[in-house]
């Protein structure tokens, strides 16, 4: 191999490669703690990018609709301040909403669960007399109530320490989690306030360090992941206001108890795909099941339905259609996400999903474009061949 300037860059690279891979195999331990300090470091930045792009989806409605097109030097700012508005609008009357029927709720459950506990309490001596075997049954566990009480004294004892440590530790949790959002709240209205500049810088330095095709790549994908979050992100919300809608109106007009709480609760869990709305069917179940059990089971019946109807008809066409990714690449997106981390998995694999599923039909769409340009070349050329042997031979046989 000759060893000219391109060859020896390949060869340093090659070494640099190799020993960055055996450091981090051998000290990979310290890599990721080191990483882990660091993410720690930025993460007020990180929930500002999470905000900025959050407020971006409204923002980019305001700005195309607003009358102060004229008026560029206060267009952006007034654009912001009503986004950041309508969130907290959002947000303000859903709490005002939801709040008073949740207290009433709450009112109630105090005073449902002792007439439920004692429904249970009846039924349960009913039980015993017509099988006095359970009692006995029962009666033969021999428990050391002295012994339990000693164990459960010297562990409330113990963890008392433990118990104040953990509420100075939450405290200092909320105080610093408070400060890291105004940090990152801050970080995002700079980030909305001057977003093209910030992308034309970035273009022009991913074009002074890397190859232009390399560079093009990054922006191209980087355009597509944006505007598909976008889309999911306001397909995820109008998935969940139609959900709780229903729901709203379905229980309402059946006259089950806490339709409006019920139908707020399923709209908020719904933002999680999927799986988001069983967690309000939960929740919605057992406060029903507080007032009538046989109401809780027509709730779950009309739960059922509705979660067919919205599964089926409303989330592939609203969220999927959206992002355009097929229902079932949701549903493995959403698995997959939820196993690796959780919730934030669940709202982020869907939308990185979809991006990975436009780039590899990109990707394969053209190279079976290239493909089959070369097969048409190679057979132009074949036939351009045939033809020309064919004419020789009529020469020689003329």
């Amino acid at each position: 191999m000759e060893l000219n300037r391109d060859n020896l860059k390949k060869i340093r690279g090659l070494i640099v490669f190799t020993v960055a891979a055996a450091v981090l195999g051998v000290h990979y331990q310290k890599v990721l703690i080191f990483l882990g300090e660091c993410v720690s470091m930025i993460s007020p930045f990180l929930l500002g990018g999470a905000i900025a792009f959050v407020l971006n989806v409204p923002m980019r409605t305001v700005e195309t609709r607003t009358p102060l097109k004229k008026m560029k030097r206060f267009r952006r700012p007034v654009c912001l301040i009503l986004s950041v508005a309508s969130v907290t609008g959002v947000l303000l009357v859903v709490i005002f909403v939801v709040g008073p029927e949740l207290v009433s709720t709450v009112v109630g459950l105090q005073k449902s669960i002792p007439l439920f506990f004692e429904e249970i309490q009846t039924r349960a001596q009913e039980l015993f007399a017509r099988n006095p075997w359970i009692l006995m049954y029962i009666e033969q566990i021999d428990i050391d109530w002295e012994e339990t009480g000693r164990n459960i004294m010297e562990f409330l004892s113990s963890g008392a320490g433990t118990m104040v440590a953990s509420t100075f530790h939450a405290a200092a949790s909320i105080i610093s989690g408070v400060a890291n959002f105004c940090i990152g709240f801050v970080f995002a209205v700079y980030v909305l306030l001057q977003k093209e500049v910030l992308a034309r810088q970035t273009g022009k330095l991913l074009e002074a360090y890397l190859p232009d095709r390399v560079s093009g790549k990054i922006i191209r994908t980087a355009v597509l992941t944006e505007k598909t979050f976008s889309y999911f992100l306001a397909g995820q919300c109008v998935e969940a206001v139609i959900l709780g809608a229903m729901f709203f109106v379905t229980l309402t007009l059946m006259r089950l108890p806490y339709a409006l709480l019920i139908g707020v609760l399923i709209a908020f869990t719904a933002l999680i795909p999927i799986f988001g709305a069983f967690v309000g069917c939960a929740v919605g179940a057992f406060l029903i099941l507080m007032v009538n059990p046989v109401q809780a089971l027509v709730f779950l019946v009309v739960f059922q339905v509705l979660q067919q109807v919205e599964g089926n008809l409303i989330y592939p066409h609203v969220v999927g259609g959206s992002v355009g990714l097929p229902s079932i690449w949701v549903l493995v997106a959403v698995t997959v996400g939820g196993s690796a981390m959780g919730v934030l998995g669940m709202l982020v694999f869907i939308p990185l999903s979809s991006v990975l599923y436009a780039l590899i039909k990109e990707e394969v769409h053209g190279r079976l474009e290239r493909k089959r340009g070369k097969s048409g070349e190679s057979t132009g050329h074949q036939d351009r061949k045939d033809d020309g042997s064919q004419e020789e031979e009529d020469e020689q046989e003329d």
